[in-house]
Protein backbone atom coordinates (compact mmCIF):
# COMPACT_ATOMS: atom_id res chain seq x y z
CA UNK A 1 0.00 0.00 0.00
CA UNK A 2 1.44 3.35 -0.99
CA UNK A 3 -1.50 5.74 -0.65
CA UNK A 4 -4.45 6.18 1.70
CA UNK A 5 -7.29 8.24 0.24
CA UNK A 6 -10.23 9.68 2.14
CA UNK A 7 -13.79 10.62 1.29
CA UNK A 8 -14.89 13.95 2.81
CA UNK A 9 -18.50 14.14 4.08
CA UNK A 10 -19.08 11.97 7.17
CA UNK A 11 -15.54 10.64 6.83
CA UNK A 12 -13.44 13.68 7.63
CA UNK A 13 -16.20 16.25 8.13
CA UNK A 14 -19.37 16.01 10.21
CA UNK A 15 -22.34 17.07 8.08
CA UNK A 16 -24.39 18.57 10.92
CA UNK A 17 -23.62 22.15 9.92
CA UNK A 18 -24.26 21.35 6.25
CA UNK A 19 -27.75 19.96 6.76
CA UNK A 20 -28.60 22.48 9.46
CA UNK A 21 -27.75 25.36 7.13
CA UNK A 22 -29.99 23.91 4.43
CA UNK A 23 -32.86 23.61 6.91
CA UNK A 24 -32.41 27.24 7.90
CA UNK A 25 -32.26 28.33 4.27
CA UNK A 26 -35.40 26.42 3.31
CA UNK A 27 -37.24 27.61 6.40
CA UNK A 28 -37.97 24.26 8.02
CA UNK A 29 -36.97 22.78 11.39
CA UNK A 30 -33.56 21.11 11.38
CA UNK A 31 -35.14 17.89 12.60
CA UNK A 32 -37.24 17.81 9.41
CA UNK A 33 -34.17 17.75 7.20
CA UNK A 34 -32.46 15.17 9.43
CA UNK A 35 -35.50 12.90 9.28
CA UNK A 36 -35.81 13.23 5.50
CA UNK A 37 -32.09 12.52 5.01
CA UNK A 38 -32.63 9.36 7.02
CA UNK A 39 -35.58 8.42 4.85
CA UNK A 40 -33.71 8.79 1.56
CA UNK A 41 -30.71 6.93 3.02
CA UNK A 42 -32.96 3.98 3.85
CA UNK A 43 -34.33 4.06 0.30
CA UNK A 44 -30.85 4.18 -1.27
CA UNK A 45 -31.56 7.55 -2.90
CA UNK A 46 -29.34 10.58 -3.44
CA UNK A 47 -29.09 12.70 -0.30
CA UNK A 48 -30.13 15.82 -2.26
CA UNK A 49 -33.52 14.16 -2.66
CA UNK A 50 -34.17 15.06 0.98
CA UNK A 51 -34.10 18.74 0.01
CA UNK A 52 -36.31 18.14 -3.02
CA UNK A 53 -38.92 16.54 -0.77
CA UNK A 54 -39.14 19.91 0.97
CA UNK A 55 -39.05 21.95 -2.22
CA UNK A 56 -39.94 19.85 -5.29
CA UNK A 57 -37.87 20.63 -8.36
CA UNK A 58 -35.16 22.36 -6.34
CA UNK A 59 -32.09 23.20 -8.46
CA UNK A 60 -29.25 22.48 -6.03
CA UNK A 61 -26.54 24.32 -7.99
CA UNK A 62 -28.71 27.42 -8.40
CA UNK A 63 -29.61 27.33 -4.73
CA UNK A 64 -25.94 27.12 -3.73
CA UNK A 65 -25.32 30.24 -5.81
CA UNK A 66 -28.26 32.03 -4.21
CA UNK A 67 -26.98 31.19 -0.75
CA UNK A 68 -23.52 32.51 -1.59
CA UNK A 69 -25.02 35.73 -2.96
CA UNK A 70 -27.00 36.14 0.25
CA UNK A 71 -23.93 35.66 2.41
CA UNK A 72 -25.20 32.29 3.64
CA UNK A 73 -22.95 30.03 1.63
CA UNK A 74 -20.86 27.02 2.54
CA UNK A 75 -18.70 27.09 5.63
CA UNK A 76 -16.17 24.60 6.99
CA UNK A 77 -14.13 25.16 10.11
CA UNK A 78 -11.97 23.20 12.49
CA UNK A 79 -15.02 22.33 14.60
CA UNK A 80 -16.54 20.48 11.63
CA UNK A 81 -13.70 17.94 11.54
CA UNK A 82 -14.07 14.70 13.45
CA UNK A 83 -11.62 14.45 16.35
CA UNK A 84 -9.70 11.53 14.84
CA UNK A 85 -8.96 13.28 11.53
CA UNK A 86 -5.74 15.18 12.17
CA UNK A 87 -4.06 12.52 14.34
CA UNK A 88 -4.79 9.80 11.76
CA UNK A 89 -3.69 11.80 8.74
CA UNK A 90 -0.50 12.83 10.50
CA UNK A 91 0.32 9.29 11.63
CA UNK A 92 -0.16 7.88 8.12
CA UNK A 93 2.18 10.46 6.62
CA UNK A 94 4.76 9.70 9.30
CA UNK A 95 4.70 6.10 8.08
CA UNK A 96 5.74 7.32 4.67
CA UNK A 97 2.35 6.77 3.01
CA UNK A 98 0.95 9.29 0.56
CA UNK A 99 -2.28 10.74 2.00
CA UNK A 100 -4.89 12.31 -0.25
CA UNK A 101 -8.48 13.53 0.05
CA UNK A 102 -11.01 13.25 -2.77
CA UNK A 103 -14.78 13.35 -2.47
CA UNK A 104 -18.03 14.65 -3.89
CA UNK A 105 -17.92 18.28 -2.88
CA UNK A 106 -18.15 21.69 -4.48
CA UNK A 107 -15.28 23.87 -5.66
CA UNK A 108 -15.95 26.12 -2.68
CA UNK A 109 -15.68 23.17 -0.27
CA UNK A 110 -12.27 22.41 -1.72
CA UNK A 111 -11.14 25.98 -1.00
CA UNK A 112 -12.44 25.78 2.56
CA UNK A 113 -10.76 22.44 3.20
CA UNK A 114 -7.42 23.71 1.93
CA UNK A 115 -7.71 26.66 4.29
CA UNK A 116 -7.75 24.18 7.19
CA UNK A 117 -4.24 23.05 6.18
CA UNK A 118 -4.84 19.37 6.80
CA UNK A 119 -1.71 17.17 6.94
CA UNK A 120 -2.27 15.68 3.46
CA UNK A 121 -0.26 15.49 0.26
CA UNK A 122 -3.12 16.39 -2.09
CA UNK A 123 -6.80 17.31 -2.00
CA UNK A 124 -9.43 17.49 -4.72
CA UNK A 125 -13.21 17.66 -5.03
CA UNK A 126 -15.62 16.45 -7.67
CA UNK A 127 -16.56 20.06 -8.38
CA UNK A 128 -12.95 20.81 -9.30
CA UNK A 129 -12.62 17.69 -11.44
CA UNK A 130 -15.97 18.03 -13.16
CA UNK A 131 -16.81 14.43 -12.38
CA UNK A 132 -18.35 12.83 -9.29
CA UNK A 133 -18.45 9.43 -7.66
CA UNK A 134 -19.36 6.78 -8.60
CA UNK A 135 -18.29 7.56 -12.19
CA UNK A 136 -15.28 5.62 -13.49
CA UNK A 137 -13.49 8.83 -14.43
CA UNK A 138 -13.51 9.95 -10.79
CA UNK A 139 -11.51 6.88 -9.82
CA UNK A 140 -9.13 7.39 -12.73
CA UNK A 141 -8.49 10.91 -11.50
CA UNK A 142 -7.95 9.58 -7.98
CA UNK A 143 -5.34 7.09 -9.19
CA UNK A 144 -3.53 9.98 -10.88
CA UNK A 145 -3.73 12.05 -7.68
CA UNK A 146 -2.39 9.13 -5.66
CA UNK A 147 0.72 8.81 -7.86
CA UNK A 148 0.81 5.03 -7.63
CA UNK A 149 1.69 2.31 -10.10
CA UNK A 150 -1.61 0.44 -9.74
CA UNK A 151 -5.04 1.07 -8.17
CA UNK A 152 -4.47 -1.77 -5.69
CA UNK A 153 -1.81 0.36 -4.02
CA UNK A 154 -4.55 2.72 -2.80
CA UNK A 155 -6.80 2.26 0.21
CA UNK A 156 -9.97 4.34 -0.14
CA UNK A 157 -11.91 5.11 3.04
CA UNK A 158 -15.53 6.22 2.96
CA UNK A 159 -18.93 5.78 4.56
CA UNK A 160 -21.23 5.41 1.54
CA UNK A 161 -21.38 1.97 -0.14
CA UNK A 162 -22.73 3.02 -3.54
CA UNK A 163 -20.44 6.06 -3.81
CA UNK A 164 -17.36 4.79 -2.02
CA UNK A 165 -17.01 1.11 -1.24
CA UNK A 166 -18.60 -0.55 -4.28
CA UNK A 167 -17.22 1.69 -7.06
CA UNK A 168 -13.77 1.95 -5.48
CA UNK A 169 -13.54 -1.83 -5.24
CA UNK A 170 -14.75 -2.17 -8.84
CA UNK A 171 -11.98 0.23 -9.90
CA UNK A 172 -9.39 -2.03 -8.29
CA UNK A 173 -8.73 -0.06 -5.11
CA UNK A 174 -8.68 -1.57 -1.66
CA UNK A 175 -11.45 -0.20 0.53
CA UNK A 176 -12.36 0.45 4.14
CA UNK A 177 -16.03 1.04 4.89
CA UNK A 178 -16.36 3.51 7.76
CA UNK A 179 -19.22 3.10 10.23
CA UNK A 180 -19.86 6.82 10.62
CA UNK A 181 -22.78 9.08 9.74
CA UNK A 182 -26.20 7.88 8.56
CA UNK A 183 -24.91 5.98 5.52
CA UNK A 184 -22.05 4.34 7.36
CA UNK A 185 -24.19 3.19 10.26
CA UNK A 186 -27.13 2.09 8.16
CA UNK A 187 -25.10 -0.13 5.83
CA UNK A 188 -22.35 -1.30 8.19
CA UNK A 189 -23.90 -4.75 8.84
CA UNK A 190 -24.97 -5.32 5.22
CA UNK A 191 -23.37 -8.55 3.93
CA UNK A 192 -22.78 -7.08 0.46
CA UNK A 193 -20.91 -4.13 1.95
CA UNK A 194 -18.77 -6.37 4.13
CA UNK A 195 -17.94 -8.57 1.15
CA UNK A 196 -16.98 -5.61 -1.02
CA UNK A 197 -14.87 -3.86 1.63
CA UNK A 198 -11.32 -4.99 2.25
CA UNK A 199 -11.86 -3.87 5.83
CA UNK A 200 -14.71 -2.49 7.96
CA UNK A 201 -13.75 0.14 10.53
CA UNK A 202 -15.48 2.14 13.27
CA UNK A 203 -13.07 5.09 13.51
CA UNK A 204 -10.33 6.54 11.34
CA UNK A 205 -7.76 5.54 13.93
CA UNK A 206 -8.68 1.91 13.23
CA UNK A 207 -6.83 2.43 9.94
CA UNK A 208 -3.58 2.60 11.90
CA UNK A 209 -4.05 -1.02 13.00
CA UNK A 210 -4.39 -2.33 9.42
CA UNK A 211 -1.48 -4.02 7.60
CA UNK A 212 -1.02 -1.11 5.21
CA UNK A 213 2.67 -1.72 4.63
CA UNK A 214 2.05 -5.23 3.26
CA UNK A 215 3.33 -5.24 -0.36
CA UNK A 216 0.66 -5.64 -3.02
CA UNK A 217 0.33 -9.28 -4.02
CA UNK A 218 1.79 -10.68 -0.81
Amino acid sequence: MRCVAFDIGETLVCDDRHWGSWADWLGVPRHTVSALVGAVVAQGRDNADALRLIRPGLDIAAEYAAREAAGRGEHLGESDLYDDVRPTLRALRERGLRVVVAGNQTVRAGELLRALELPVDALATSGEWGVAKPADRFWQRLVELAEVRAPAEILYIGDHPSRDTFPAAAAGLRTAHLRRGPWGHYWAPDPAVRRAATWSIDTLQDVLTLPLETPVGE
